[in-house]
């Protein structure tokens, strides 16, 4: 008896079911489509060398002396103005200005002075609790480091790179309500949480803007692109812009902004960061 003739390779193909190689019937997922940017990496430098010519020397409207009375006067910024924390800490400060003198001071004559702070209860516990460690950790100073910092007790993600930011010229983006805003709303750096937000603006931030970056951001979102009712008139990335509420495609001039005083920061200054 002789064997059957094994078919050819054309006639198993024929026999195989639609799919896989193999014959099984399962077709392969579709490779998930990249999303392309919404902004060119020209468009981004632009966006911020036009920040940089605006506002060259950008700083925040905390008032604070030296690394302990940023880190202090972050922690109480929560839920709070700037101009209201400003205006508890210049009293405060002339007789704390270290971890020590803080503790010196005591819980009680500390909420004595920022008593007008939202939360100012829970506040001051925070800070002579940082004060004690950063005296039994950190010889008394304030640690350039984001890990050791949030185990402070008060200190967050985002206060950490405020300091490490402002105090240290570290490269880092604390985003607060005006920055996940534009992050957002511009669709820079487009994200459900903080965290996906700053890590959007690591990404394309040129680094020799960075140092500031930060700041041109708070300042955009605080003046400019704000919350209720963007500004767009008087924004100077109007043409770049591609947010969906913006009322103009022409840019503002660019022209040097003098920073502002503890008197228009004090009347200007919105909540809520």
């Amino acid at each position: 008896m002789t064997s059957p003739k094994p078919k050819n390779s054309s006639a198993l193909k024929k026999d195989l079911l639609p799919g896989r190689r193999d014959g099984s019937n399962v077709k392969p997922r579709p490779r998930p489509a990249r999303s392309r940017a919404l902004y060119s990496a020209a468009e981004v430098h632009e966006i911020f060398r036009r920040f940089s010519v605006q506002r060259p020397e950008p700083r925040g409207e905390l008032e604070h002396i030296n690394a302990f009375t940023l880190l202090v006067a972050v922690v109480l910024s929560a839920q709070a103005t700037d101009a209201g924390v400003n205006k508890a800490t210049r009293a405060l400060f002339k007789i704390a200005d270290t971890p020590q003198k803080m503790l010196a001071l005591g819980e009680a004559k500390l909420g004595d002075h920022i008593r007008t702070i939202g939360l100012w209860r829970n506040k001051a516990k925070n800070v002579i609790a940082l004060s004690e460690a950063l005296i039994r950790d950190h010889g008394g100073e304030v640690p350039e480091d984001r890990d050791q910092l949030v185990e402070l007790p008060g200190v967050g993600r985002k206060t950490a790179n405020v300091v490490l930011n402002v105090a240290f010229g570290q490269h880092t983006m604390a985003v607060d309500t005006h920055i996940f805003r534009i992050g957002n709303r511009l669709g820079l750096a487009p994200g459900k949480t903080p965290e996906q937000v700053e890590q959007g603006f690591l990404k394309i931030i040129p680094d020799e803007y960075m140092r500031h970056a930060h700041h041109w951001l708070i300042l955009h979102g605080r003046y400019v692109c704000k919350a209720r009712k963007p500004d767009c008139p008087a924004c100077v990335i109007a043409d770049i812009c591609k947010a969906k509420e913006k009322t103009t495609s022409v840019p503002a001039p660019l022209v040097e902004i003098a920073p502002l005083g503890p008197v228009e920061a004090a009347t200007e200054s919105v909540p809520g960061k």
